[in-house]
């Protein structure tokens, strides 16, 4: 697929996962801004580095409306923010919960609805946000993630509904657990061979991104 001279800003682009997606859509011919709190962990040539906090209300509307202004508009946001905890929820304090529900949640929420007035005006507009597999297919003892990540998918099918017709879509990806090497580290007995590989969660979010994606509106998509 080619987003050649595509706006593509991609948040949380710092993690692993930005590793993979920043440079994969880069060789699409894509103008990418990466957000993120942390600047990036490689050199990408062709890719602009910008720090934001898109926990912040404020701060990701100063985002959204930097990009517009130096890069002329945004044809697709792509989050990658999130985070990870254990615990059952007798174990989980309100710090752990809301720190779960403000990554995987809240953020999404923020961008979102930054993105959305510059889009429906424009009549076009892609976003696609990774939620995670468990969402569907829970297991216990990480409580406060899983209902955040399901919280996401209730916030993509709320919105897919709302922007039905608008000419733009929101889409999810909904990975297994991610091929990494802190994956790989913190579960050295686990079989990598069935996990989500970086390289296809990126062109699953190439593909949503694209022109060719225009009739995918609240699409969740299993990796791994």
């Amino acid at each position: 697929m080619s987003a050649e001279d595509k706006v593509v800003l991609i948040t949380g682009a710092s993690g692993a996962l930005g590793q993979t997606v920043v440079p994969s859509f880069v060789a699409t011919g894509a103008r990418v801004i990466a957000a993120d709190r942390h600047p990036l962990s490689i050199q990408v040539e062709g890719c602009r580095d910008m720090k934001a906090d898109v926990t912040d209300e404020a701060d990701v509307r100063r985002l959204v409306d930097e990009v517009i202004r130096t890069a002329g508009r945004i044809d697709a946001l792509i989050n990658l923010v999130g985070g990870f905890a254990v615990g059952r929820v007798v174990e989980s304090d309100a710090s752990l919960w809301h720190r779960m529900l403000t990554m995987n949640l809240t953020a999404a929420f923020l961008l979102s609805k930054a993105v959305l007035p510059h889009m429906m005006e424009r009549r076009t507009g892609r976003i696609v946000h990774v939620a995670a597999r468990a969402a569907l297919e829970p297991f216990p003892g990480a409580a406060a993630y899983i209902v955040s990540k399901s919280g996401l998918v209730a916030l993509i099918r709320a919105l897919s509904l709302e922007l039905a017709g608008s000419g733009v879509t929101v889409n999810g990806v909904l990975p297994a657990t991610i091929d990494t090497p802190a994956n790989r580290s913190n579960m050295p007995d686990a079989d990598p061979s069935k996990w989500a590989r970086p390289e296809s969660i990126a062109q699953t979010l190439i593909f949503l991104a694209s022109k060719e994606a225009s009739q995918i509106n609240g699409a969740l998509i299993p990796i791994g």
